[in-house]
């Protein structure tokens, strides 16, 4: 099968939280979707996306991402280092960078992400961009609660967030601002 170099090409991951849909363009991972997400095209409605095949970047940067996802899910890996492309604005990109600094096993609120941004005020707006992170779980918005320590919305529904927070430990060592 023959893609463009710009295509969107997808796999199936099965995983300890369901089945994930990972997708990827020769540039880097575009995208980790679960079943429930709200924000993701569904693969197979998609005449732009191609399954999978074993061949060209794409493909290796899928392999890429599901042997590390399968390190994180075994406990051996508390980072991931993949070439990543989302689509998103400026803004998004900067909190999603900015989620990507957020340690393993640690949690932090909105508002303390929106004040290493640099603005408390844009805590709504960092909720927002957190809301529409394409790649959950690599990139980690799952460690972003509310002020007061509460799970708060997350694509992949709240428990698997806490499934999440559990598998890193972080549930009891929340940082609050």
């Amino acid at each position: 099968m023959t893609t463009s170099p710009m295509a969107t090409t997808f796999t199936r991951f099965s995983s300890p939280v369901g089945e994930l849909v990972l997708a990827a363009t020769d540039a880097g991972i575009t995208g980790v979707y679960f079943p429930i997400s709200r924000h993701g095209p569904a693969p197979l409605e998609r005449k732009d996306w191609v399954e999978d095949d074993g061949r060209g970047p794409a493909s290796a940067l899928l392999a890429q991402a599901r042997r590390q996802l399968e390190e994180y899910f075994a406990g051996s890996r508390t980072t991931f280092d993949l070439s990543l492309s989302p689509a998103g604005t400026p803004f998004q990109r900067r909190v999603w960078d900015a989620l990507r600094a957020i340690p393993y096993g640690t949690t932090l609120s909105y508002s303390e992400l929106a004040r290493r941004l640099g603005d408390l005020r844009a805590t709504r707006a960092v909720g927002a961009a957190n809301g529409r992170n394409p790649i959950p779980i690599i990139v980690p918005c799952h460690r972003v609660v509310g002020a007061n320590g509460a799970l708060t919305g997350f694509g992949g529904g709240l428990d698997c967030k806490r499934w999440l927070l559990e598998h890193e430990g972080a549930l009891t060592r929340a940082i609050f601002s």
